[in-house]
């Protein structure tokens, strides 16, 4: 099953978006926080989004989610700070957080490919609410 990654520059974020995605998804779905700095604060740490990544991976690969520039950078750096066979497992989706990180749990957590997940979170852009 894809993993997944939540970054976001509030810890607080990241973890509801966790919580709410993991009541969509089967059970068993892997959804990882990586919010917000060791101390608390507002930010991103590449260490952390990497430990994060290496969490989520159960071999079928790892979906990263953002939310805003600076979260790409350092998930950029995490996924450079794994070894070459890992970064191959392992895609950041240009897709909105909250709702890209629910379709995507969903279809994971059925068992797509990591292909198929990263596709389903970036179709999310589309989503109308009205």
């Amino acid at each position: 099953m894809v993993g997944i990654v939540v970054v976001s520059h509030s810890a607080k974020i990241a973890e509801g978006i966790c919580e709410l995605a993991g009541q969509m998804a089967a059970a068993g779905q892997m959804l990882i926080a990586a919010g917000g700095m060791a101390d608390g604060s507002i930010g991103t740490d590449a260490v952390r989004i990497r430990a994060a990544i290496e969490a989520a991976d159960t071999g079928d690969g790892v979906l990263v989610m953002v939310d805003l520039g600076s979260a790409v950078l350092s998930a950029e750096l995490a996924i450079d700070m794994l070894g070459a066979t890992d970064k191959a497992r392992v895609a950041i989706a240009d897709a909105p957080i909250l709702e890209g990180t629910i379709a995507a749990a969903v279809d994971a957590s059925i068992g797509q490919s990591l292909a198929g997940v990263l596709a389903t979170a970036e179709a999310a852009r589309n989503l109308q609410k009205l």
